[in-house]
């Protein structure tokens, strides 16, 4: 009997491992990341957790502070910044795939449309995580690897913001019809059209973060508005 073999355990897989936590929402802005903790949950020595510590810190997903190191706190006005660049270049990949896609990038983008419409009720984890996938799977059918990296990173940022926008009211079904409209303008190659759709679909999301960001506001007590950035 062929024995399988177990992972590698190494800086690379702690350091993918963790980021997708973090981009996913698993933790929570404000959560303490501990290299002691690390090491025993992955069972290594602390080596390598500070490697994968280092590389996160280096992509702004964890930030220093007095007692070691956390996920990012909220800051509204970088998050509302991250959201226009992100509607100036999701128009722009959108514009891109409908010019570049392939049939293999065709079939990836239906497959997780249907995915997705097929999810009952998904938390918002779930939400968070799906949604990033159709995005990236779009900004793929660019292929434009500058204009990918420099979505990916922007996307990194959107951690900060602990609730997903997917979330909000009817949000979370309105914005799959609004990925079936984009697939179909890829599909159909009408470059004007999936851009103004992914404009239109990144501006919703930055009312609703807006929405949230100041009912968030209303909700901190005035003792710590002066503290808060």
């Amino acid at each position: 009997m062929t024995e399988t073999a177990t992972p590698r355990i190494d800086g690379e897989s702690i350091f993918q491992t963790l980021r997708s936590e973090i981009l996913s929402g698993v933790h929570q802005p404000g959560t303490a990341i501990r290299e002691t903790s690390l090491a025993t949950r992955f069972g290594v020595s602390r080596t390598p957790v500070r490697e994968a510590l280092s590389r996160l810190q280096q992509e702004g997903l964890l930030e220093r502070v007095a007692r070691g190191l956390q996920v990012p706190q909220v800051d509204p006005q970088q998050v509302i910044q991250i959201y226009d660049m992100r509607i100036l270049l999701e128009e722009e990949a959108a514009r891109q795939a409908a010019r570049a896609r392939q049939f293999p990038d065709l079939m990836r983008l239906e497959a997780l449309l249907q995915r997705d419409r097929e999810l009952q009720d998904p938390d918002d984890h779930t939400r968070i995580t799906t949604n990033l996938e159709f995005h990236a799977a779009v900004w793929n059918c660019a292929h434009n690897p500058v204009l990918r990296d420099l979505l990916d990173r922007l996307s990194t940022h959107l951690i900060h913001a602990p609730r997903s926008t997917l979330s909000t009211g009817n949000r979370w079904s309105e914005s799959l019809d609004e990925h079936e409209a984009l697939l179909h303008a890829i599909e159909q190659q009408d470059s004007d059209a999936a851009g103004k759709i992914a404009r239109s679909h990144m501006e919703t999301a930055r009312t609703l973060r807006l929405q949230l960001l100041r009912e968030t506001a209303l909700q901190q007590p005035l003792s710590n508005s002066g503290s808060r950035r």
